[in-house]
């Protein structure tokens, strides 16, 4: 299988539509492009493939860390490691991911081995195992293969670089239905500093997070402290992570963690800071790239579709109502055939649980509209069908009740989503 990097064709965001008049750069950057920052991967034998495996991103000093989870209740162990590591300081050196393996609902043993790969990974690069976090992704309910773990482990620690090619390795060890890598990274500056944001993430199938995405890794050389990351992470995740959906499903392994090196001398980030605008925004930036990045690469998706809602009751509403719509398997299957069937949005709108006016709602299909004042509007069929043939679909769904809003992001449904799942253990 070709793995490819993601192309910005369908990740441009509202955001970049006035691209002259971002606090941040979008750069060409990947996770070791912030300061203190190497990243290596390698295929260790967990996979039947020749695919990396196993991979691991380093900083060369204790990093400011926080993570958010999956809220599924079948937690995968490398999870209640993760928050052990992060309980004692806050602050990593490391994270070591396989993928191949979740290392999930698979008991006592599963623990031990997570536990086995955070010491393994310490060892190897001298510091306390307490600053090693550890992530798993892939097949549930087998026990890990530690040996090669192990052995992976022991490698690793000459691959480490902050050269690109570090962290092309790492972005391909985490994949596994995945056909592209996917990765974003910003610059902003800061106090007169020059300050990188960057990310990586993987993510195809079981995907409907609800406090993280499948696994992600931010990194960045700003200085801030453990407790105003893990707020703006949290918060983040809610607009972006949470904002999509492939299939309904919430996976055991979901993570995202952010690692800060502090290497950029401004004074400490905190919401009072005057560039704390700037920074939330270009932080939010490489979250919303990685998750519709995500939403786009679903099994066996052929288009990204993006759902705005407005003038909902609120913002929380105007969510609960987006991912309703993206969510839909009826709306999904009509992109996939190029059907402009707007009355699956409008149920699906109408089944969402929040309040509407039902005489009220206009619907457009890209720039196209097809109902107004909840009143069917003639269009031309032609322009429709050629609009749906483009990879990114917009639904724009505008409620006319107040100011809430909200977008959404999820992937047609196609034969191949079926095929890859109906044998994705064997």
């Amino acid at each position: 299988m070709t793995i490819q990097t993601t192309t910005s064709s369908y990740l441009t965001t509202e955001l970049e539509e006035d691209i002259d008049s971002l606090p941040y750069q979008i750069i060409d950057g990947s996770v070791t492009t912030p300061a203190g920052f190497r990243a290596g991967g390698l295929h260790c034998g967990l996979k039947k493939t020749s695919r990396n495996d196993i991979g691991a991103i380093v900083c060369d000093v204790p990093a400011a860390a926080a993570a958010v989870y999956t809220t599924n209740a079948f937690q995968a162990a490398p999870l209640g490691v993760t928050r052990a590591s992060l309980a004692e300081t806050g602050k990593l050196r490391a994270v070591i991911v396989n993928s191949g393996n979740a290392n999930a609902c698979t008991g006592k043993q599963g623990e031990a081995d997570a536990y086995r790969m955070r010491s393994a990974m310490a060892e190897q690069i001298g510091v306390d195992p307490h600053y090693v976090a550890v992530a798993s992704t892939g097949v549930i309910g087998e026990n890990l293969k530690m040996d090669c773990v192990e052995t992976g482990i022991a490698s690793i620690k000459d691959l480490l670089t902050a050269a690109r090619d570090g962290a092309e390795q790492f972005s391909q060890a985490i994949l596994t239905t995945d056909l592209v890598k996917k990765e974003a990274c910003v610059q902003l500056r800061i106090n007169g500093e020059v300050v990188t944001i960057a990310g990586t993430a993987k993510g195809s199938g079981m995907i409907h997070p609800n406090m993280a995405t499948m696994l992600g890794f931010v990194t960045t050389d700003a200085n801030i402290e453990p407790e105003v990351l893990h707020k703006l992470l949290k918060q983040t995740t809610n607009d972006t992570f949470n904002m999509i959906t492939v299939d309904g499903d919430t996976s055991t392994n979901d993570m995202l963690l952010a690692m800060a090196s502090g290497y950029a001398a401004h004074e400490a980030l905190t919401e009072q800071h005057e560039a704390w605008p700037a920074f939330q925004a270009a932080f939010q930036y490489v979250c919303t790239v990685l998750a519709k990045a995500i939403a786009r690469d679903g099994e066996g998706a052929t288009k990204l579709i993006e759902v705005r809602i407005k003038g909902a009751a609120s913002d929380d509403a105007a969510k609960k109502i987006a991912k309703s719509v993206v969510g839909s398997s009826l709306v999904k299957s009509a992109v996939f055939g190029a059907d402009a069937n707007w009355g699956r949005v409008i149920a699906a709108v109408g089944y969402s649980g929040e309040q509407v006016r039902t005489d009220a709602v206009d619907i457009y299909l890209g720039s196209i509209p097809v109902l107004l004042e909840s009143t069917p509007v003639k269009f031309d069929e032609d322009a429709a069908l050629e609009y749906l043939k483009e990879e990114t679909i917009v639904f724009t769904v505008n409620l006319h009740m107040d100011e809430g809003k909200a977008t959404a992001w999820g992937c047609d449904l196609t034969y191949d989503y079926v095929r890859i799942n109906a044998a994705y253990r064997t």
